[in-house]
């Protein structure tokens, strides 16, 4: 399995890019509700794909999940600041809308990494400075028992800049909380993933 050195950053200029496509869309549904369409077709698979990384769901589960985020986005279109970022007003009600679904189930789900999940958060143990190939071996051995053992809000900050490639100030929008705040949970979070690593290999017999 090839480890990648880093993880892949997407370009300010391309994100002011969708920032402004994001506008007119958003502009046009509001002008017209058919445009709605638009905006769904450009983020269901992104959101989907978080979802299935917050929250191991039945298919028919996610489905109407899914389904009530983008009633949600509609309904609340009108309250969107166009001097902010759309991609991460909306993130943000789906991230509220699958951890309110979570905290209402019984059991609660295993988390479920998505198929090119493993290589890429393989990527954070470089900034830890795991750098013996045994430790990447086993942590491409064991990465979805690894992650799923994080505390909640640990895991979910290492899946916002890892995984959906967010930076700080569009975590903070997300989670709603200061950027001083989302600098300490990633430090926090690289810091619990490398003892749980550490921890487990030592527990195991692949020393």
């Amino acid at each position: 399995m090839d480890i990648p050195l880093a993880t892949p950053q997407i370009e300010p200029d391309v994100k002011k890019n969708e920032a402004r496509d994001d506008v007119l869309l958003v502009t046009e549904a509001l002008k017209n509700p058919d445009a709605f369409s638009h905006i769904m077709h450009k983020y269901l698979k992104p959101l989907k794909r978080y979802i299935h990384r917050l929250a191991n769901l039945h298919e028919d589960e996610e489905e109407d999940l899914m389904q009530d985020i983008f009633i949600k986005i509609y309904k609340n279109l009108n309250d969107f600041d166009s001097n902010l970022s759309f991609s991460s007003w909306i993130y943000r009600i789906s991230h509220n809308a699958t951890i309110d679904h979570i905290r209402k189930m019984k059991n609660r789900p295993r988390l479920a990494l998505n198929d090119d999940d493993e290589d890429r958060l393989l990527s954070v143990a470089d900034e830890l400075d795991i750098a013996k190939e045994s430790d990447k071996l086993f942590l491409s051995k064991h990465i979805n028992e690894i992650f799923s053992g994080m505390k909640d809000d640990h895991r979910i900050v290492l899946t916002l800049k890892y995984f959906e490639d967010r930076d700080y100030a569009e975590i903070s929008d997300i989670l709603k909380k200061p950027p001083g705040t989302v600098a300490t949970l990633i430090h926090r979070a690289k810091v619990e993933f490398k003892k749980i690593v550490t921890e487990r290999k030592l527990n195991s017999n692949e020393l």
